[in-house]
């Protein structure tokens, strides 16, 4: 397996760096025929833990509301073991970076028993105005909760 450009300075480095998790239980629908999880499943398990962790910073309604919404601009995954039904999952989720109207996001789903790496993910978010379609600033309150929650020094 080739090296994970943002899975730095090494796997175990990298996992440290998460201060926020959810529980992942994946159902039948989500299985193909050999009873892996399909590979569309791992998008929304990455979704679910973007929204509980901007819901529990209580950024919800300040992203998302009336006049702004922060979309999707870009979003991947790195497949690295196969997942099951029967796995006990945990989602890690991180803001690694802030911009000016930005921010990025980390994802490592691991096996909650083993604490083996199973995917990573990496994406984007673009907070913008709805009417105009266009980019706005983040709101500085946004940037010092993220930065505060993260402990670190962001733009």
């Amino acid at each position: 397996m080739r090296p994970i450009s943002y899975v730095q300075p090494d796997p175990e480095a990298w996992l440290g760096k998460f201060r926020f998790s959810i529980p992942i239980k994946p159902r039948y629908f989500e299985t193909d025929m050999f009873g892996h999880v399909n590979n569309i499943s791992y998008f929304i398990y990455f979704e679910q833990g973007r929204v509980e962790y901007l819901e529990s910073l209580g950024l919800g309604e300040r992203l998302f509301n009336d006049r702004n919404a922060s979309v999707v601009a870009d979003l991947e995954c790195q497949y690295l073991a196969q997942v099951f039904k029967k796995d006990k999952l945990s989602l890690k989720v991180r803001v690694a970076k802030l911009g000016r109207s930005s921010f990025d996001l980390e994802y490592a789903l691991v096996d909650a028993e083993t604490g083996r790496l199973k995917a990573t993910g990496r994406g984007a978010m673009v907070y913008i105005d709805k009417q105009s379609g266009k980019s706005e600033p983040l709101p500085d309150d946004v940037k010092r909760k993220i930065a505060a929650f993260e402990e670190t020094e962001m733009a």
